[in-house]
C-alpha cells in the first residue's frame, strides 16, 4: 500500500514514519510512504505557494498551479476515470467530512492514498473539484495545517492493513470495530472472554499488579468463567459508551440482552443521587 503526502512541512513526518508500527509496517514492505515538498513544484524564484484570496479576507490561500503539478507528478489516474477501489486523492480540510473508524477500513483496502494537506485559510477550491476525491477533517476543530490529520489517518489506517499488526485480532477487539456477527467464523472469531464491539468503545482493562494503591482488579476478570468474564466485558462496553459517547449507541449493533441491560442502567443510574444532594 502506497501513501503520499503533500505538504509545505515534509520534515513534520520524519518523527512519526521512524518509529512504532507505522516504522515495522514500512520496513517490512507492506507499506511505502512519501513525502512531497509542495515548495518543489513551485517555480518562482521564492518558490511562493500562496496567495491572497479572492473577495478579501484575512489570511492565504494556497495556489492551485504548485498543487496540480504536485498531484499529477504522482501518476493518479485522472479523477473522471479514477478507480475509487484502487486509489484516492484525498483533501485534509476542516470543511471535510469527519474521519471515522469505518473511513479507515474503507482506506486500508485501497493499493494507493495521496493526502493534501491544506494550511494558511486553505487550498484553492479548483484542486479539491478537479483532482480530491473526498475531503476529510479529523474532528470539530481547526488545526494550524493538514500534517496533523495526514499523520492521524495514516496510522488509523495502515494498522488495518493485512500484516502490518503483530496480531491481527488487534484491530478487531477494539473501539468501534465490528460485531461478532461480521468477525471470522473459522476458529478465529472473538474469544470466549470477548465480544467484537459493534461500533461501541472498547471495555476497561486491567494488568498486573492485582492491587494498585487501593485498587483491585474487579474479580470476575480473575475468575477463570470466559462467560461472566465476556458478560462483564461487555457490560461495561455499553456502560463507557453510554457515559462517553451516548451518540454511538444510535448506530451500534445492539442485541434484546444489550438494550436490556442499558435500560437498567439509565434507571439505575437517574435515580442515584448526584454527591452533595439531600
Amino acid at each position: 500500500m502506497r501513501f503520499d503526502i503533500i505538504t509545505i512541512f515534509p520534515d513534520f513526518f520524519s518523527g512519526i514514519l521512524t518509529h512504532g508500527v507505522l516504522r515495522r509496517g514500512i520496513a517490512s514492505g507492506l507499506l511505502s510512504v512519501e513525502t512531497h515538498n509542495l515548495r518543489d513544484f513551485a517555480h518562482d524564484r521564492h518558490r511562493t505557494v500562496d496567495d491572497r484570496p479572492f473577495g478579501g479576507g484575512e489570511g492565504m490561500v494556497l495556489k492551485p498551479e504548485p498543487l496540480a503539478e504536485a498531484i499529477e507528478s504522482l501518476k493518479f489516474a485522472p479523477k473522471d476515470s479514477r478507480d475509487p477501489q484502487k486509489e484516492s486523492v484525498i483533501l485534509l480540510s476542516a470543511q471535510g467530512a469527519r474521519f471515522t473508524q469505518s473511513t479507515a477500513r474503507e482506506l486500508a483496502k485501497l493499493d494507493c492514498i495521496a493526502l493534501v494537506c491544506g494550511r494558511y485559510e486553505g487550498v484553492d477550491e479548483r484542486v479539491n473539484e478537479l483532482f480530491c476525491d473526498r475531503e476529510l477533517s479529523i474532528g470539530d476543530y481547526v488545526l494550524s495545517g493538514g500534517e496533523l490529520a495526514a499523520a492521524v489517518i495514516l496510522d488509523a489506517t495502515m494498522r488495518l492493513v493485512p500484516g502490518v499488526l503483530g496480531n491481527e485480532a488487534s484491530s478487531a477487539y477494539e473501539s468501534f470495530g465490528p460485531s461478532d456477527a461480521a468477525l471470522p467464523e473459522d476458529g478465529s472469531g472473538p474469544p470466549r472472554s470477548t465480544h467484537g464491539s459493534g461500533g461501541l468503545l472498547d471495555y476497561p482493562h486491567y494488568t498486573r499488579p492485582a492491587e494498585f494503591r487501593g485498587l483491585a482488579v474487579p474479580e470476575v476478570l480473575s475468575s477463570g468463567n470466559h462467560d461472566q468474564v465476556r458478560r462483564w466485558r461487555r457490560e461495561r462496553a455499553l456502560e463507557k459508551t453510554w457515559r462517553n459517547r451516548p451518540d454511538l449507541l444510535e448506530t451500534a449493533e445492539l442485541t434484546a440482552e444489550d438494550k436490556k441491560y442499558l435500560e437498567t442502567l439509565k434507571n439505575t443510574l437517574t435515580k442515584t443521587p448526584s454527591p452533595g444532594a439531600v
